[in-house]
């Protein structure tokens, strides 16, 4: 059913995430300085809970966690900062939605769903960061079929077990592909590696991955409205 109109519950973050497979505590902390400057109590008004979380994003910045807000330090560094918590967005704005609502398609004839963005972004991260940097392009192409172009959308249908394998498949794609860039020097992020019938700069293809997150966060920002209300974050 398409999204409706809601009426806007002031909803506070929920901490541990409900999507399988994640381990994350954290809130957006621009977000959660927004909701606190306009007077809206964080965290239910429990505040032991909010000193807990301050504590925590202080914590990750201290120890360099991929998901955190930060001062980076170099090239390769604002891009892996940005990225992470693009990454982080998406997962919040599925969090605590049951198989029905993760499934649940904007308006029609669209097909776009969260659930459909978070299979999207799996195979985001495997084409770009596998296929192209990598150039590993013995694997099929994930959420894929010859038959139906839109799949990685069409095939997110309201069942436990896609939900399951797409929040599965996306964070194995993103471990892979911290991997690397783990491993990836700073004075590689010129280094060009084919594609098509040319070649593209490393650093274009990080660019490139960060804004494609950048527009699909936004969409999901309007899918969570349309299901709870929920906004900010």
């Amino acid at each position: 059913m398409p999204c409706q109109a809601q009426q806007r519950p002031v909803l506070p973050p929920t901490g541990r995430s409900g999507i399988p497979g994640s381990s994350h505590h954290l809130l957006d902390p621009m977000a959660a300085r927004t909701r606190g400057a306009t007077g809206v109590r964080l965290f239910g008004g429990d505040r032991r809970r909010e000193r807990r979380i301050w504590f925590c994003l202080g914590a990750c910045r201290r120890i360099g966690l991929a998901y955190a807000y930060g001062n980076p330090a170099g090239e390769k560094a604002t891009y892996r900062e940005n990225l992470g918590n693009y990454r982080l967005t998406i997962e919040m704005k599925c969090e605590g939605l049951d198989a029905s609502q993760l499934a649940r398609r904007s308006v029609p004839p669209s097909t776009l769903s969260l659930l459909g963005l978070v299979r999207h972004l799996a195979q985001v991260e495997n084409h770009w960061f596998q296929r192209v940097l990598q150039g590993r392009t013995g694997a099929p192409r994930l959420y894929q079929r010859h038959d139906d172009p839109d799949w990685e959308f069409g095939g997110a249908v309201a069942d436990p077990g896609v939900v399951q394998d797409a929040f599965a498949t996306w964070k194995a794609e993103i471990a892979r592909a911290d991997e690397w860039l783990n491993a990836l020097a700073e004075d590689s992020l010129g280094r060009d590696v084919p594609h098509g019938d040319g070649t593209v700069a490393t650093r274009d293809v990080l660019v490139h991955v960060i804004e494609e997150y950048a527009r699909h966060a936004g969409h999901a920002d309007l899918l969570r409205e349309c299901i709870d209300g929920r906004t900010g974050q």
